[in-house]
């Protein structure tokens, strides 16, 4: 297979991505349009464009691979995604359009105090740039599999390059930008999902009922486990971890609220949320069903699957079993994906920077619009840091990885807002770092003992553990005092 088809794919996709940021950046360069748009994002927009930023390429690649260990039941944590999505639009979302938040850290220094507004920060900080890394690391090592390696380009100058190109598109007026880029790219996304179903139903000889039967006819197609409490699948598991993965992962994410509050006002940010929730769902259900579709192709022409997941997809589109057109929409699927993905992260990685840890307040003048510009170029450096390391440590299903890791960096910041909504006490501000790094190494100590005196397996509920854990540590901490 020749690479100069996906190549010419990328080019011509970061050419559209760059005339975007031209046409956004006219007169908006400064901090005001690169943290938050100006507060001039129309909602629909903003939910467009938030479902590519969400799934990602970890989704376009590991989610039809999941069917294969686990069947249909990640849709049990899809359902509890959308309750996850009302939570924010009904608590997190008033407070920060009350308190006028850039950075929704901020709230916390309010709150609680200055220690525990760093902490906070710097867990998010942490959070995202290792997931953020992972996610851009699957499409990096899959362009150097099927592309670069032939090429005998080094995957660090993939990574360098690809990082190289978000920044550059990203680099003028940030989230002003990254609301109408991540649009196009969730549009080629979606596009490249269902005609690559198209592809594949082709193959398979079916028609769309034909498609619907064999989906629902495999022995993949379970959804529901109610009967195994053991298991990492069952439903409660699976679903009240959906609605704490999203509280954590969208409400308490400078990432995502960022965009959010580019919306005009709250009504339109609540529109945004409820729109962008209820999608959430059936593109998931989507990608399942192309999973197993896949499978029933591999099974009936003889092709051997590999041995991880993620690479069914990948086999598929680059191996010429579905024609040149596939390798198409598949790079443009998964490129499209990993840059709304990483472009917003990187963004609102700057923006933590530069305002929760170098304080910035002046967001206008020209000194702080050269200081942040110079934090891009750092925190794009860092990125590709990351991308490196997540490469040499990485051994297992990367959307698997990125929820374990978030159940332990997120815990912690579930744990301090849910004490600084729903209690009246302020705790003695600096112990709280202690008992926000405490309670992960907690969580992780109690996961191998219980795992060895009982079986039983933590999903995804270890977020919950966490964030009790973070919560009755700052209670312990806490004196009566009157909410700020």
């Amino acid at each position: 297979m020749t690479g100069v088809p996906i190549v010419a794919t990328i080019v011509l996709y970061f050419a559209a991505l760059l005339l975007i940021s031209r046409l956004t950046a006219r007169g908006s360069e400064g901090n005001g349009a690169f943290f938050i748009g100006n507060r001039r994002s129309p909602w629909y927009i903003v939910s467009f464009g938030m479902i590519g930023a969400s799934l990602s390429g970890v989704s376009f690649v590991s989610v039809p691979g999941m069917v294969t260990a686990t069947d249909m039941t990640y849709m049990q944590t899809c359902l509890g995604f959308f309750f996850g999505y009302v939570v924010i639009a009904h608590i997190l979302l008033p407070l920060y359009y009350r308190l006028g938040l850039t950075s929704i850290y901020s709230y916390l220094g309010d709150r609680i105090g200055r220690r525990s507004y760093r902490t906070g920060a710097a867990f998010f900080f942490l959070s995202k740039i290792v997931g953020a890394a992972a996610r851009l690391y699957l499409v990096c090592i899959i362009l150097q599999r099927y592309v670069f390696d032939s090429l005998h380009v080094p995957f660090a100058v993939t990574a360098m390059v690809i990082v190289f190109l978000i920044w550059l598109y990203t680099r003028k007026s940030g989230i002003r930008t990254i609301v109408w880029t991540d649009s196009l790219q969730t549009f080629c996304l979606l596009a490249a999902l269902v005609l690559i179903i198209v592809r594949v139903c082709g193959s398979l000889g079916l028609d769309l009922p034909g498609a619907v039967s064999a989906i629902r006819d495999s022995g993949h197609s379970r959804i529901f486990v109610f009967d195994d409490w053991v298991s990492k699948q069952n439903f409660f598991k699976q679903f009240f971890s959906g609605i704490f993965i999203t509280v954590v992962m969208t409400g308490l994410d400078q990432d995502m609220m960022q965009k959010n509050l580019s919306c005009r006002n709250l009504r339109e940010a609540r529109k945004n949320m409820y729109c962008y929730g209820v999608s959430f769902i059936p593109v998931n259900l989507l990608f399942l069903s192309l999973g197993i579709l896949l499978l029933r192709l591999a099974a009936e022409t003889g092709t051997p699957l590999p041995a991880s997941g993620d690479d069914i997809l990948p086999m598929f589109a680059a191996g010429g079993w579905l024609g040149p057109a596939v390798l198409v929409f598949f790079t443009i699927g998964v490129v499209s994906a990993a840059f709304s993905s990483a472009d917003s992260a990187l963004t609102a990685l700057t923006t933590c920077f530069c305002i929760d840890f170098l304080g910035m307040k002046d967001t206008e003048s020209p000194e702080s619009v050269s200081r942040r510009k110079k934090v891009h170029i750092l925190i794009s450096i860092v990125f590709v840091g990351f991308i490196l390391l997540f490469k040499a440590l990485n051994n297992r299903s990367v959307i698997d990885a990125i929820y374990t890791i978030a159940s332990y960096t997120y815990g912690p910041l579930l744990g301090l807002f849910a004490f600084g909504l729903f209690t009246k006490m302020r705790p003695r501000d600096r112990y709280v770092p202690f008992v926000a790094v405490a309670s992960p190494v907690l969580c992780c100590c109690l996961d191998r003992i219980v795992f060895h005196a009982t079986g039983y397996v933590f999903g995804y509920e270890m977020l919950m553990l966490n964030g009790l854990l973070t919560f009755a540590g700052l209670a312990c901490l806490g004196i009566k005092n009157k909410r700020v």
